[in-house]
């Protein structure tokens, strides 16, 4: 229940675009009145009260907890709502899986804005567990809680203007709801009839040129900061001159980082680059509750109180989190309490074994000393997007096998939903040396992904994965071995926030240990069946090939 109670501090009011001492008056959840001091400068004795941060876009999934856990940890960084795409739990349960995540969401004072999933599955190469319709989104839409069409990943079917993506962006034309886009790399003409077509956002940008060309064509950047894909250095300096247009989110972010932080650290590093901190704040406060028409409280008399409170304006440490007059997190600690989780999932893979994952060589003529070729492909640290290269294969006994000490190693996509052989092809830039990793978070169909130096070590992760029915697996060569599992959809967590964070970050250690040198291995591993985003990757019906937008051969 909220108080009736005032507060006064140095008072930001990001429409007149002042900071100013004065006393904030809360009555029934909402702000009753901003009642200003006769002052021209704030006052350096006061804490400064403002709107609280928005992560523009994320998937909540990524986190590896539910709803209500994910806002546990969130508000005590000074996050007061999230527009989250139920994309990842909506490719394993379809519309079970966003009611899942809209029914969690109610369980806590926390402003989840959720969006109705417009490509599941995301492409017809890779095998998901569910598909959402246009008739699927249309119901979606009856239900006010469903806030915007999320991002439209088929951009070739809306450059083509495909029946059934055009009839999904016209649908949440009709119901007024704005739509998200997804175009890595899509530039000049391509972008304007991209944003054309109705597409309002896109958080793929990795390039300041290419922000711009969306820019120029009325679309709105967001500035992408999360624990795998990171371009917020490569974008922030556009920010002074096209504020208006631009926001901050995390699109994917693991939980050990979102107990260090969320939206308030970029707030803090834009600031420490020297940006205008008001404008710096109309990203990350104002902007997405205008586009999204978010149910948030901006400090002005009549709307809901939904603010923060910090110290100053270089650390941004939030003192107090505020939900509808609610103290929910104060000095770093979450005042929510932890909710029931429920159980639900679509797993059906059976044991694998080390055999499983050979890959015989082709046979070569005698004479020419002729050596077989394996398509490899480059993972990036920070980035999603991948390279590929033709390279001289590693062949023993008539099969090929991993190159450790050239960083080539095995790469694995086993379908969870239902029995059939693994796809197998190569990956450089992990850097393991010993092991393997497994994991049942493998964007977008979430099949299970795993990468190692020897098939027993892969066979053994996957097959940890398999017995909890989802999670993240390490294991060593010598036995050592850690699993996080992940009951909720193979996908989330059904423990509390902080033990997720501490059990995640053991299992990353030993990925790390084992020779990784990725800062979010598990991440990046997620990412590398991700075939909407170029340019070679691998699901679970073989490698695919993100630019030609077919499938190769792993061996050349």
């Amino acid at each position: 229940m909220s108080a009736d109670f005032s507060l006064r501090a140095n008072v930001i009011n990001l429409f007149s675009n002042t900071i100013l001492p004065g006393t904030i008056h809360v009555s029934g959840g909402k702000i009753r009145a901003v009642e200003p001091e006769a002052a021209t400068a704030p006052d350096p004795a006061l804490p400064y009260a403002l709107p609280g941060f928005v992560d523009a876009h994320v998937h909540v999934e990524s986190s590896l907890l539910v709803p209500a856990e994910f806002a546990r940890l969130a508000v005590a960084h000074g996050t007061v709502a999230t527009v989250s795409d139920p994309h990842e739990i909506g490719n394993v349960l379809g519309v079970a899986g966003v009611e899942y995540m809209l029914e969690s969401g109610r369980a806590v004072p926390f402003k989840f804005c959720f969006g109705a999933p417009s490509c599941v599955p995301a492409t017809p190469f890779e095998t998901a567990g569910a598909e959402i319709t246009a008739a699927d989104i249309e119901q979606l839409f009856q239900n006010p809680e469903i806030g915007y069409l999320a991002e439209m990943m088929n951009w070739p079917g809306v450059l083509h203007r495909d029946a059934d993506v055009m009839q999904k962006i016209a649908l949440a034309q009709r119901y007024g709801r704005p739509v998200d886009g997804h175009a890595p790399g899509l530039r000049g003409d391509d972008a304007r009839r991209y944003a054309e077509a109705g597409i309002s956002t896109d958080h793929e940008c990795f390039t300041a040129e290419e922000a711009l060309d969306k820019l120029a064509v009325g679309m709105k950047i967001l500035v992408r900061e999360g624990s795998a894909a990171r371009n917020f250095d490569a974008l922030i300096d556009l920010l002074p001159e096209h504020y208006e247009n631009m926001m901050f989110c995390s699109d994917d972010k693991h939980p050990d980082t979102l107990v260090l932080g969320h939206i308030n650290q970029l707030v803090q590093r834009a600031v420490a680059r020297g940006q205008d901190v008001l404008k710096v704040l109309r990203v990350a406060c104002l902007n997405p509750v205008l586009h999204y028409k978010l149910p948030v409280g901006l400090l002005r008399e009549g709307d809901a109180a939904d603010f923060i409170v910090v110290d100053n304006l270089q650390d941004f440490l939030v003192r107090q989190t505020y939900l509808n007059g609610v103290l929910v997190a104060e000095n770093g600690e979450t005042r929510i309490a932890a909710a029931p989780v429920a159980v639900v999932n679509n797993f059906h893979a059976q044991p694998v074994s080390a055999e499983d994952f050979l890959l015989t060589a082709p046979e070569q003529p005698t004479t020419n000393n002729q050596q077989s070729t394996i398509r490899v492909i480059e993972c990036f640290d920070g980035q999603l997007i991948t390279a590929r290269h033709d390279l001289a294969a590693r062949v023993e006994n008539g099969l090929v096998v991993p190159d450790v000490a050239k960083d080539i190693l095995k790469l694995t996509v086993v379908n969870r939903y239902q029995p059939a052989a693994p796809a197998v092809s190569f990956i450089t830039g992990f850097g393991l040396q010993r092991g393997a990793l497994a994991s049942s978070v493998g964007h977008d169909s979430h099949n299970i992904t795993a990468v190692g130096c020897d098939d027993e070590s892969i066979a053994r992760a996957v097959n940890l994965v398999i017995e909890a029915k989802g999670g993240l697996a390490a294991v060593g060569p010598d036995g050592e071995e850690i699993l996080l599992p992940l009951p909720v959809a193979g996908l989330m967590s059904d423990q509390p926030g902080y033990h997720v964070a501490e059990a995640y970050a053991a299992v990353d250690a030993l990925s790390k240990r084992l020779g990784s040198s990725l800062g979010a291995p598990f991440m990046t591993l997620s990412f590398m069946a991700l075939l909407v985003i170029p340019s070679l990757k691998l699901s679970d019906k073989g490698l695919f090939d993100g630019e030609a937008f077919r499938f190769v051969d792993a061996v050349v």
